[in-house]
């Protein structure tokens, strides 16, 4: 039993990753090769993935959106653990980034899995509410620009069907929320967060996992 979640030191870390950590070969390639990535903290931590990759595994999720594509990791996880005939929406705007991703999405076999857009994520995102596509995904991955969080957020509750569930990265950004904001991205999280709290159209839970993930069931 434990009155608070546990602090994790790099031994205990190590720990989780070989007793818990099961990775596709194609994942753990991505994942070595984004380590050198000049940007390589944009990508979500291995841990993180097998946790959406569970979720996505126990809603059955055939049809997912993905905001913030960076080199592909989470794209490639969440594709490994839908159904052949599972389609994810990734959308981003960096051809030179998401090209990283791409050979390892294929070397996976779930290329066939991932319809890349590249384009303003609201462009994407209001194109499929005007075809119709209201309440038809399953699940959504939040992890773009902090300051378009909260429009993803509700074109997404949009696109959702009732019990569809949206995951939202970098909820806690690395402590900055908990603190007076000092710039735009903290101020925007910090209100996201502050608003779903209240949003009666979720259930809700902020788990201390990676940078901070928000899931939001609706209802």
């Amino acid at each position: 039993m434990s009155r608070r979640s546990l602090q994790v030191d790099d031994l205990l870390y190590q720990y989780l990753m070989d007793q818990s950590i099961r990775e596709h070969p194609a994942q753990a390639a991505l994942r070595a090769a984004t380590a050198a990535h000049p940007h390589a903290g944009m990508q979500i931590s291995p841990e993180q993935g097998q946790f959406m990759a569970l979720l996505v595994r126990l809603l059955g999720v055939r049809r997912a959106i993905e905001i913030g594509v960076f080199t592909g990791y989470s794209a490639l996880t969440v594709a490994l653990a839908m159904p052949d005939e599972g389609r994810l929406l990734a959308c981003d705007i960096s051809d030179e980034y998401t090209r990283v991703g791409r050979p390892y999405w294929a070397d996976a076999g779930v290329a066939h899995k991932i319809d890349l857009r590249l384009a303003p994520a609201l462009e994407t995102l209001d194109a499929q509410l005007a075809g119709g596509a209201a309440g038809h995904y399953d699940f959504a991955f939040i992890d773009a620009d902090k300051s378009g969080y909260d429009a993803y957020y509700e074109r997404c509750l949009q696109l959702l069907r009732t019990g569809g569930l949206i995951a939202i990265d970098n909820t806690l950004w690395s402590g900055a929320v908990a603190r007076p904001a000092k710039d735009a991205d903290t101020a925007a999280l910090q209100q996201l967060n502050t608003k779903l709290h209240g949003d009666q159209r979720i259930d809700l839970s902020l788990l201390p996992i990676g940078d901070g993930l928000t899931l939001a069931r609706k209802r």
